[in-house]
């Protein structure tokens, strides 16, 4: 049988050949983390490389994802559909073996990482969600959530500000079954940390409450052996285990040193490497009987096997519990959802309420949420202003996990990157509320839920100077345009309570993307609508209100906007002008809908287009035309009542039936 120190450097010799083969990668962490990776991977991870997708295998996080030639090689070696073909083609043009890891793309790659920090953050909410789960299912004498999360990060994760955030939270939610592995080397792309990272780690993550293993042989087998059982025997702390290491060990002269951090070895290294670890293969050749102690295919079928077996012990003594677990691992949502969705959007309608839209929004979780279980919210220590708890809201808590809300305390960062992490781990729709303008403390983790296709809802209340007194700093200007950059991120502004309501039920059954629902502090006015108009609204945009003959002009609204342009056309209505008002809750659902129906909503052959919304005017464009305009706001807000900055700025009736008229006017004297 291959000594320990050979399986560690099959790792080694797979990954500064695939580097060097692309001329692009990194190898210190790879080469540096090996021995730590061949312990964990072979002795402790209990995952089925023929079921990536198994609901009660450990989940393994790769924070520190520049080096996923450690991750591509651990999945190659122990029988992942990985091929060697796949390494040879690392970093290459639609390869499954990307430069970071991409959830989707390589079989057993459970998140998306790289952004240094959110790997540990999106670790803690797998944690939580595993909690949770075991909470909700597992009865006695049946055990069916019982899983660890392992997580490894490196002195970049530990100074980004969100795995502060995150494991703060861990510590005091006592998640035992966390497990953190630190490769502390010293070293990052600029060199040695001394000059910028001199926090006493240990220290810091006990001060949070975590079980800490400090001063481990991160290239001694019984030394990481050891701390891992430490680890898992402590039940009521995550573990945060300290690993001294070389970056790019075996590498004789670069080893120790940032050369080896973000560049390939070269030949003449990689020639000495080898003599190095002892390992004559020639590149790419990794040998039988490697491969067969490498290999999990045995004891990870093995695993889920047996956890197949009390899983249908589990389904004839609860049969509901086991179909609706099942139904939350698979993402799918109730039968009856579009059912109960549909009957509560009409009865929104029937009740004609004016009222702000983060109310609007907590009616909505309120009549969705007793039919949907696998709803967990949130807010960063804003729930009584984005209104994210209803009647049935229980806060899980380290003495009582049965719960689906958490009070995330103000990071709003962690809280985001927390619930993808939930809805990676299967089970649950998570939403979390902070106020629009803080949006950007949590934008990176917004733009790594669009890129990963989750199911993630934002919800972000006080979303305009409507906000008032607070001023600048919480009165967003740009953000809601800002947040339609993101590719993937559907961006919902109702303008009343149906509206609100549609963009819950919509955001729910959408299950390849996240969605940001923007509510307003003020009251909105509810619009009456006919039946056919009230179905369009989830197609993103619609006619809400129409002129008798072809249009003189359209006017293009979202949110509280939406009944300015109302009274807008009346008022031109009244004075012989034909006014069309599209309400415009979501851009991108929108822009998914057919050619003809958009057409139908804004005729191509009406070029008269005003678009209004208190934010910067940017994305109107293609809208609205040259021939058009945007009554919006390209500068910051003041302190002052919301109506009265509306109007300061020129959010009005007058105005905008002003600016439309100008329009209007501009054309004729072309014309």
């Amino acid at each position: 049988m291959p000594q320990r120190s050979e399986l560690a450097n099959a790792i080694r010799a797979l990954s500064m050949d695939a580097i060097q083969k692309a001329n692009s990668g990194h190898p210190g962490a790879p080469l540096g983390m090996a021995d730590i990776a061949e312990v964990l991977w072979n002795d402790y991870l209990v995952h089925n490389p023929a079921n990536p997708s198994w609901a009660n295998r450990d989940r393994f996080v790769f924070s520190n994802g520049h080096g996923s030639m450690l991750l591509y090689s651990l999945l190659h070696l122990s029988g992942y559909d990985v091929t060697i073909d796949d390494i040879k083609q690392f970093r290459q043009l639609n390869s499954k073996t990307p430069g970071h890891p991409e959830l989707g793309m390589t079989p057993g790659v459970e998140s998306t990482s790289g952004p240094l920090g959110q790997g540990i953050a999106c670790a803690v909410g797998m944690a939580v969600a595993e909690k949770v789960l075991g909470a909700q299912y597992n009865q006695d004498g049946h055990t069916i959530m019982d899983h660890h999360t392992y997580v490894f990060m490196g002195d970049g994760c530990m100074m980004e500000g969100v795995s502060h955030e995150a494991c703060s939270l861990a510590g005091t939610l006592q998640l035992g079954k966390l497990i953190a592995f630190y490769d502390d080397n010293g070293i990052s792309i600029d060199g040695c940390v001394d000059g910028w990272f001199t926090d006493d780690t240990p220290r810091r993550f006990q001060s949070y409450g975590w079980h800490v293993v400090p001063g481990v042989d991160g290239h001694d087998p019984e030394s990481i052996k050891d701390a891992i059982e430490k680890a898992r025997s402590e039940p009521d702390r995550p573990t945060l285990i300290c690993c001294k290491t070389v970056i790019g060990q075996g590498a004789p002269n670069v080893c120790g040193t940032e050369k080896c951090h973000g560049a390939p070895l070269g030949d003449d290294e990689i020639s000495c490497a080898r003599d190095a670890m002892s390992w004559p293969h020639p590149p790419f050749e990794i040998p039988e009987l490697v491969y067969a102690s490498w290999s999990a295919k045995g004891s990870g079928f093995r695993a889920e096997d047996s956890w197949n077996a009390r899983f249908k012990e589990y389904e004839k003594v609860y049969p509901q519990l086991a179909a609706e677990f099942t139904r939350r691992m698979n993402g799918e949502l109730p039968d009856d959802f579009d059912s109960h969705a549909s009957n509560y959007v009409d009865s929104v309608d029937a009740k004609a309420e004016s009222l702000a839209t983060r109310k609007a929004s907590q009616n909505a979780i309120e009549g969705l949420a007793p039919v949907l279980p696998e709803f967990f919210g949130g807010s960063a220590d804003l729930a009584g202003s984005n209104l994210t708890r209803w009647s049935g809201s229980k806060i899980a808590v380290p003495t009582d996990w049965n719960g689906n809300y958490m009070n995330y305390g103000v990071r709003e960062f962690a809280m985001s990157v927390m619930m993808n992490g939930m809805v990676l781990h299967g089970g649950f729709i998570p939403y979390g509320g902070t106020f629009l303008v803080f949006s950007d403390y949590a934008r990176n983790a917004m733009r790594m839920s669009a890129l990963m296709g989750l199911r993630t809802l934002y919800v972000l209340t006080h979303d305009s100077i409507g906000v008032g007194e607070d001023g600048p700093t919480h009165q967003p200007v740009e953000h809601v345009e800002s947040l339609r950059l993101i590719p993937n991120m559907d961006v919902w502004r109702p303008c009343d309570a149906v509206e609100a309501a549609v963009a819950w039920e919509r955001s729910v059954k959408r299950d390849d993307g996240p969605s940001s629902l923007i509510m307003s502090r003020q009251a909105l006015p509810h619009q009456s609508r006919s039946a056919e108009t009230l179905e369009q609204v989830s197609c993103g945009g619609y006619v809400l209100r129409d002129s008798d003959t072809t249009p003189d002009a359209i006017i293009i609204a979202t949110g509280s906007e939406v009944g300015l342009a109302m009274e807008a056309a009346m008022t031109m209505e009244s004075t012989g002008s034909h006014v069309r008002v599209v309400s415009m809750p979501c851009v991108e659902v929108f822009e998914r809908q057919s050619e003809d129906y958009r057409n139908q909503v804004l005729p191509p052959h009406v070029t008269t287009r005003v678009a209004v919304e208190a934010g910067v005017t940017s994305g109107w464009g293609k809208y609205v035309g040259l021939e058009g305009a945007v009554l919006g706001m390209d500068r910051f807000g003041e302190s002052a009542p919301g109506n009265e900055l509306f109007e300061y700025f020129g959010f009005t009736p007058d105005a905008l039936v002003k600016l439309v008229k100008r329009v209007m006017n501009g054309k004729k004297m072309a014309a």
